[in-house]
């Protein structure tokens, strides 16, 4: 009697799939560490003298010069129940010309940055899309400028612009700022031009439009948080520009607020007026303060896209 065997399929074995690995987490991201803590105690610490510093510079300015250096860190008293809480900031914009320096001093910088960012993105975008010859070599040459202090050639630059006779003058001082931002403003929008996906230009191409036409109708609206970002950033670097002013302007029809609050420091201080010197201060700073508090987040996620991509 011959026995069959039945030959059963042969069932596939699935191959065991490990689990990915997990990601280590980052240094000091959990646990305890040393060097966190030691940095958020720095950054702490940093921030919590700053506004210090801010409290003080503002009380100061509502106080009497015997206020000031009796209580340094109280609340102003003397000048409030006098009913003249505002007599610094009175004095400072009265006897410092405050008033016709900040029309000067907003409408300069206005401009600049306005002519800085036009000049600026065009040369940007030939530098890091149009494949010019030897762009690398010349972007590096635009990032050299920013490392050379204006400090530097401050001397060579009052003498050519005195043979110009554009000394003590506004237009001259639209040339310098103008001249002297360039450098950081094509470096940082060149971040932006870079991090645009090149599907875009080529779509451009094909429906037969010009670099000219690219650029603007296409690339120039993408970047409208870099060129925002660059703008804020260079109104405030100029609006508290002060040495070039000292240097290139000497008549106060021409003064910026700066240069105003450099000619007001000696009489202030001749005076013993420090309240109505430091309501000047105030008057200078708190404008780009208040930009820059209302702007932050903007003007860091600017920065950020920038430098990320």
């Amino acid at each position: 009697m011959s026995s069959t065997v039945e030959s059963k399929p042969a069932v596939a074995v699935r191959p065991v799939r490990t689990p990915p690995r997990k990601p280590k987490p980052a240094p000091g991201s959990r646990g305890f560490s040393p060097l966190r803590l030691l940095g958020m105690i720095f950054v702490w610490l940093f921030t919590a003298v700053n506004v210090l510093v801010l409290y003080w510079l503002v009380s100061a300015s509502f106080k009497t010069p015997i206020e000031i250096f009796s209580k340094p860190f109280a609340l102003p008293l003397q000048w409030f129940e006098r009913g003249d809480p505002f007599r610094n900031f009175a004095y400072a914009w009265n006897n410092a010309g405050f008033g016709h320096a900040f029309v000067v001093t907003v409408v300069l910088v206005a401009v600049s940055s306005v002519v800085i960012v036009l000049v600026s993105a065009p040369a940007a975008y030939a530098l890091s899309r149009l494949g010019v010859r030897g762009s690398n070599g010349l972007t590096n040459f635009v990032a050299i400028g920013m490392g050379i202090p204006f400090q530097t050639v401050v001397i060579p630059l009052f003498i050519g612009m005195g043979k110009l006779g554009l000394t003590n003058n506004l237009f001259g001082m639209f040339l310098i700022y103008v001249a002297l931002s360039i450098p950081f403003t094509v470096f940082l929008l060149t971040g932006f031009f870079k991090s645009l996906p090149d599907e875009l230009e080529e779509a451009a191409a094909i429906d037969g439009a010009s670099p000219f036409r690219t650029f603007f109708a296409i690339m120039l609206p993408l970047t409208r948080g870099g060129l925002i970002t660059a703008l804020i950033l260079n109104a405030i670097g100029l609006w508290n520009e002060t040495l070039l002013a000292i240097v290139f302007l000497n008549e106060n029809a021409n003064f910026t607020l700066a240069r105003a609050l450099f000619s007001f420091y000696g009489a202030a201080s001749y005076q013993s007026e420090y309240g109505g010197l430091i309501a000047g201060v105030a008057i200078v700073v708190l404008p780009m303060l208040v930009l820059y508090v209302l702007l932050a987040r903007r003007i860091i996620t600017g920065l950020t896209l920038g430098a990320g991509k």
